[in-house]
């Protein structure tokens, strides 16, 4: 059996050889500052054809931290962070966006929040703080809020930013809610979330900086359709599972 480390840092990747090399350089030089020999950063690519996994396979011949997992073919947002999560040797366990919207240092945050008893700390857009820049294009602002609002309202979370892509979990605890996850897209971080919520865990949101980086395969606007659709069928898979649940 593997060695537990202290933390993993899971970092879900499609066609990210242009976006994700500066934030892995950056996610290699917090973690070695930090959590020097306990730490795993495990990158899932998830059927990229962009050469980026040749990228990660000549990083890791220097970086015994890394480890590279591969979907032979495109499965999805949700599906890689959970294979991430799956493969986790950390008492404690990130999963952040290739695109390094929030920089890996907003980890201390969401570290502080578990040292003070949280099981999950999700970082949030929406939570203002003092010296919290953010910065991204005004429809897709507006765009993610109403999504967020008509998430808590559809699947009744008490949460202002569920699709932040920046969120921490005690280990044991991630690879027990992952292991139930089913959806394979966007909506996986609402099934994640309102599996904690079931199990009593405690969750609280912390805010973060997070900037807007060009190049995501995500439209909230052209995807719309499809998203308000899927978010009616988890709400539909949550509510069967807690009738269920009660008998």
């Amino acid at each position: 059996m593997h060695q537990a480390v202290e933390l993993t840092v899971v970092l879900p990747a499609y066609n990210e050889a242009i976006r994700l090399p500066p934030y892995l350089a950056s996610v290699k030089d917090y973690l070695e500052a930090k959590y020097p020999r306990s730490y795993e950063v495990i990158v899932v690519d998830d059927g990229s054809s962009d050469g980026l996994g040749l990228f990660l396979a000549e990083q890791a011949r220097t970086w015994s931290e890394l480890r590279m997992l591969r979907h032979e073919r495109n499965l999805g947002k949700g599906a890689a962070v959970r294979t991430g999560m799956l493969a986790s040797r950390g008492r404690m366990a990130l999963f952040a966006d290739a695109d390094g919207a929030t920089p890996i240092a907003a980890a201390d945050r969401l570290i502080e929040a578990l040292a003070a008893g949280a099981d999950v700390a999700i970082g949030s857009r929406l939570l203002e703080a003092p010296g919290t820049e953010r910065r991204r294009a005004w429809h897709r602002g507006l765009a993610g809020r109403l999504f967020a609002a008509m998430a808590r309202r559809v699947v009744k979370l008490p949460i202002r930013d569920t699709q932040c892509g920046f969120k921490l979990f005690r280990g044991d605890l991630a690879r027990h809610l992952f292991a139930q996850v089913t959806q394979t897209g966007y909506m996986f971080d609402l099934e994640v979330l309102a599996l904690a919520q079931r199990a009593g865990c405690r969750v609280v949101e912390v805010p973060v900086p997070w900037r807007e980086v060009p190049g995501g395969h995500l439209s909230l606007v052209g995807d719309l359709p499809r998203i308000v659709r899927d978010l009616w069928r988890l709400s539909r898979q949550l509510d069967a599972q807690g009738t269920s649940g009660q008998k």
